[in-house]
């Protein structure tokens, strides 16, 4: 591995170790500052929440504001493991919370993210996603609301 290779993927695994660490103490800003302008979110599979969310705006408002919306309690996360490899960042954690409906939603995710320039451009996300759609609501269709 080169040192450039070495000195980028300690960079990012280094960045995203202290943004996981604030959002394990339930700070959520500075994940939402790593996010780059044109970041894009990644849900595979087909609970009514998988899409791409295009753009950090598009995906604060409809994928992050509505989530946290169903949650009666605070979100709890705890991370496992932060593993990176030059650009790519591997995110393994768990997340805890109540919804409004009195639904436990308590899963684990693996995020996969690209960075460039020490923000994320790219998050593949994957999870349970029965529990998804059996303690979620459907979030509204931005087409619907519009």
């Amino acid at each position: 591995m080169s040192t450039t290779s070495t000195t980028t993927t300690d960079a990012n695994r280094q960045r995203m170790r202290q943004v996981m660490a604030e959002l394990d103490k339930g700070n959520g800003k500075p994940f939402v500052d790593a996010m780059a302008d044109d970041f894009s979110w990644t849900i595979p599979g087909d609970t009514p929440w998988s899409r791409t969310y295009s753009g950090k705006q598009v995906v604060l408002g409809e994928l992050l504001r509505p989530l946290y919306a169903q949650f009666a309690t605070p979100y709890v996360s705890t991370t496992r493991r932060v593993m990176a490899d030059g650009d790519m960042v591997i995110i393994e954690f768990e997340g805890r919370v109540t919804t409004k409906a009195g639904k436990a939603y308590n899963n684990r995710y693996c995020y996969v993210c690209r960075m460039e320039g020490g923000q994320m451009k790219e998050l593949m996300e994957y999870f349970d996603t029965a529990l998804v759609s059996a303690a979620l609501e459907a979030p509204s269709s931005p087409a619907l609301a519009a």
